[in-house]
């Protein structure tokens, strides 16, 4: 039986660019992969339903989320075909998150963009993630009281800016950031993209009270869609939304 299930939306959009796998390795470490088509175009969903796959595997057979990601992510920076400007532009990117649970061992999270991943347990929610755009970068400052923009992505699947050094100076995080928790006792999982948590984050929704309890695929399906109530009643239009809420431990 499945310990995850996972729920779309197509909001408003005029395809579903978001995609979700998950991948077991034959020494049982399992990752849960997320991926947010960037600059929506003809052929970004079918690449984010291709990408998806490889970063599920890349990380589940290192069982490591880091690894696994950087893997994919160093070779969509290096591919010559990213390399001038005009072309980079035109091709598909995304942000993506993986988390890899191993069997006795800690649970790895990584992501480049601003998919969220989230620990549901014992009443409180913990978000495990910070996002890779320019709210971060530029903080909310007197001059911005709202900061930087938090459409613009600083890293994603795609980009050809590996050098940790020149994004640590100017976008305060590496290209691929990574955090490691070792839950104590049974727990959820929540990858959620913008267009799933944003919603109920502006409104102030318990997330806990949502996800932590229950059936998986009620849970989850109920999520998205209130996200996309949430938006709708709030600005007449909604993005795509996707989550995967996973029981670990």
């Amino acid at each position: 039986m499945a310990n995850y299930a996972t729920a779309h939306r197509i909001g408003t959009e005029d395809a579903q660019y978001d995609a979700v796998a998950v991948h077991t390795a034959p020494d049982g470490a399992r990752a849960y992969a997320l991926l947010d088509g960037y600059v929506h175009r003809p052929a970004t969903a079918q690449w984010v339903a291709r990408e998806v796959r490889r970063v599920a595997r890349a990380a589940s057979r290192r069982a490591d989320a880091a690894a696994g990601l950087r893997h994919i992510y160093q070779q969509h920076a290096t591919d010559p075909a990213r390399q001038m400007l005009d072309d980079r532009l035109r091709m598909p990117k995304a942000a993506a998150t993986v988390a890899v649970s191993v069997p006795g061992g800690p649970l790895t999270i990584a992501w480049c963009g601003d998919v969220r991943a989230y620990l549901l347990q014992d009443g409180t929610v913990r978000r495990l993630t910070e996002d890779h755009n320019m709210r971060r970068a530029q903080p909310a400052n007197p001059r911005f009281p709202k900061g930087g923009s938090r459409d613009f992505l600083t890293s994603y699947l795609g980009n050809v800016h590996s050098g940790e050094e020149m994004l640590r100076s100017f976008m305060r995080h590496r290209a691929v950031d990574s955090v490691t928790v070792t839950p104590d006792g049974p727990c959820r999982l929540l990858l959620a993209t913008d267009g799933a948590y944003e919603p109920h984050e502006e409104a102030g929704h318990d997330l806990y009270e949502q996800l932590g309890h229950g059936s998986l695929i009620p849970a989850v399906r109920d999520f998205v869609i209130g996200a996309y109530e949430t938006s709708m009643t709030a600005t007449c239009t909604a993005g795509n939304g996707t989550a995967l809420l996973a029981e670990l431990g």
